[in-house]
Formats: structure tokens, C-alpha cells, sequence
């Protein structure tokens, strides 16, 4: 904590806050933070209430727990359902509704589904109890896919035959180009999510501002990291010289874990995915190779015929920056953190949910 409090130094944070008052701002200026992490430190830390009225902070589609979409939830309640079959997971996934019920309810109705803190501890699960198929559903980015592919591997290198994954792995340039490349999306810069570019680097963003003219800066998650970075986009956009600039170098390499990669390469390959308020981005999802299919746990069962989104929830719309949680009828009322209708609103790192706990919080 010692190590972080010069990130949260009230003087620092107002400095930089009074900074970006001063720009010269012709015009509103659109920001969206592509991370959960962010979303929810912004609101947590009351930093909307810091910036000038004419910054206006959208949320990206950068929470993995709601960009699954609810035909992967669908597909995951299906496979467990299967006899001899424990679907493992992170906790925040159990309670995404899916078409008719969430993981957590499928739970509760017997299925053997059960919470575990790293893909290593659902191999290690496989290795002690060989008469079960354990099926670990592999959600995330890029920060994620690096640890999962290093499991998948040990259980390959081992031959645990009973260990299958469940990909619905993401990654971030296809979709944030799918995003930024409709007409109906208007945002004017990037706040780029720290863990994933701290994997991938800086390069893969480079289009975004040459192609896009959408400036663009890394960010950490502390109020300071986070202010300091949104000085740097409005900067570029007050100048009009779009850039990648990375305002997280105690934690981000410009080329980014080559190591980490190198492991990814090894075990997936680019595929299709379906991302919840996208829909389907080419080349944007991560799947096992042809030569690890037996290890795929997509070959279980088939997926549902049929999934439905709850006619109201507006979580697409949130996803794409293109309403703010409480402009849906259901936040706060039929959907809360406690009873949740909305992907978005399970998630600590979910747009909904951080404004659900902290949108009464004091600017610092």
C-alpha cells in the first residue's frame, strides 16, 4: 500500500485534476474506458465529479463477465448437466443469467459446479479425481488467456484426458475495431485497459489512432493513474495529433509479456466469437488448436437450440458506450448486484454494478 499511496495523494490528484480544467475544449469530449477495472475505480474513486462538464466517460466492452454472451452460459449450464461432469469457474460467471437460469441455479438443482481461483486449480482437480470430466470454462482477455493456456498445457504435457476446456476466451483490437468502426458509436479517445496491453503491448493499438484518428492512452488503476491519462487523450485531442501513448510503464512494456504470448500461440488460434452487445467479431475470440481438440470441452454436448436476452436489460447498449446504466429501467429496481437481470450488473468490474455502489460517492 506504501507503494501506492503517491496514486492516491489528494494534492497530486487535484493538481491533475485543475490541468485538465484548463485545456482548451472547443467542443464535448467523449472518453471510453476499456477495462472494468477502470470503470469501477472511476466511480469509486469520484473522479467524474473531478473533470470539466464538456469530458463526458463512457464504459467499454471491457468487463470479461459481461461480454459473455448468454448462449455461452447456456451452452456451459448444458454441459453440466452431463453425468460425471464438474463445470469449474470464476465465482463472478455462476451468477450471469443465462436463457432460464444462471449457473449458480443449475447448481443448486445437483449439478457439480464449483468455484476455483486459477485454471491450475481445476487441472489439479482433474488430476485427483480421474473419474469425473472437469470442465474449467475459460473466459477472459488476453491477461487471462496466458494463464489458461499455460494449464491447458500441463494437462496436455500429462495426458489428463479428463480435463477439457470450455473457450470463450477474447481478445481486445478485432472488437474495439468492430466498435469504434460503427457510425452510431461516437467517441472521441481510449482509456486502454493496463492488464491486457501489459500482455499484447502497444502495437496492436497503433490502428486505432493512425486509421481511426482516436487518440489513445494506457492506463493503471489508481485515481492519479486515471486522471493522468485522461489529461493525456483530452491533450491529443485539443491538439489534434491522435497517439498510443502509455501513461503505465511501472507495469506496461511498450512490446508488451513476449513469454506470455509465445504460450498462447502454442495452444490457440484465432476464431469467430460472440461477444454480448457486439455480437459476432471475426478473429476476435481465442479456440484450442486442431491438435488439442480432445482437450475441447465444445464437443460435450451441443450448444442450445435457442437463447433469449431478457427483453429489457439494456446491457448491449452499455457495452457499446451508448447509454449510461441508469438510463435502463431495470437498474436499481428489478436489477440490483443482489438479484441480477443484467450481465453487466454481476461484476464488480461491470458498468452497472460499480455505479450501482458508488454513484453517491464523494469526489475526493
Amino acid at each position: 500500500m506504501k507503494a501506492l499511496a503517491a496514486y492516491r495523494d489528494r494534492d497530486r490528484i487535484l493538481s491533475v485534476a485543475s490541468q485538465i480544467r484548463t485545456l482548451p475544449m472547443p467542443r464535448a469530449i467523449r472518453l471510453m474506458e476499456v477495462c472494468g477495472g477502470h470503470t469501477a475505480a472511476i466511480y469509486r474513486y469520484g473522479l467524474r465529479q473531478l473533470l470539466p462538464a464538456p469530458i463526458d466517460l463512457v464504459s467499454g466492452p471491457g468487463c470479461p463477465v459481461c461480454v459473455t454472451p448468454t448462449a455461452y452460459v447456456d451452452h456451459a449450464i448444458a454441459i453440466a448437466a452431463l453425468p460425471n461432469v464438474t463445470v469449474t469457474t470464476f465465482g463472478d460467471l455462476l451468477r450471469v443469467p443465462g436463457t432460464q437460469k444462471s449457473l449458480n441455479h443449475a447448481g443448486a438443482d445437483g449439478c457439480d459446479v464449483r468455484v476455483v481461483y486459477s485454471p491450475a486449480d481445476a487441472v489439479e482437480l482433474a488430476r485427483s479425481h480421474s473419474n469425473r470430466i472437469i470442465v474449467f470454462l475459460g473466459i477472459g482477455f488476453e491477461t487471462s488467456a496466458c494463464t489458461i493456456a499455460a494449464a491447458t498445457r500441463d494437462a496436455v504435457r500429462d495426458k489428463l484426458m479428463n480435463f477439457k476446456l470450455f473457450s470463450a476466451i477474447k481478445t481486445m483490437p478485432r472488437a474495439l475495431s468492430t466498435l469504434l468502426s460503427n457510425p452510431e458509436t461516437r467517441v472521441d479517445g481510449l482509456i486502454l485497459p493496463g492488464h491486457v496491453t501489459a500482455i499484447t503491448g502497444t502495437a496492436p493499438y497503433e490502428f486505432i489512432a493512425c486509421d481511426l484518428g482516436i487518440a489513445c492512452c494506457v492506463s493503471g488503476f489508481e485515481p492519479l493513474d486515471l486522471l493522468q491519462s485522461i489529461y493525456s487523450v483530452t491533450t491529443q485531442i485539443v491538439a489534434g495529433r491522435p497517439q498510443v501513448l502509455n501513461s503505465y510503464r511501472r507495469a506496461v512494456r511498450d512490446n508488451g509479456n513476449a513469454l506470455a504470448r509465445e504460450i498462447m500461440n502454442e495452444m490457440f488460434e484465432p476464431c469467430a466469437m460472440t461477444w454480448r452487445g457486439l455480437g459476432e467479431v471475426p478473429a476476435s475470440g481465442l479456440r484450442l488448436k486442431p491438435e488439442f481438440a480432445e482437450w475441447d470441452a465444445a464437443s460435450l454436448i451441443n450448444a442450445p437450440a435457442t437463447t433469449r436476452e431478457h427483453p429489457g436489460c439494456r446491457c448491449g447498449a452499455v457495452l457499446r458506450g451508448e447509454c449510461h446504466p441508469t438510463e435502463c429501467r431495470l437498474f436499481g429496481k428489478s436489477c440490483t448486484p443482489e438479484s441480477p437481470i443484467g450481465a453487466c450488473m454481476v461484476s464488480s468490474e461491470g458498468a452497472c454494478a460499480a455505479v450501482y455502489h458508488y454513484q453517491l460517492a464523494d469526489a475526493i
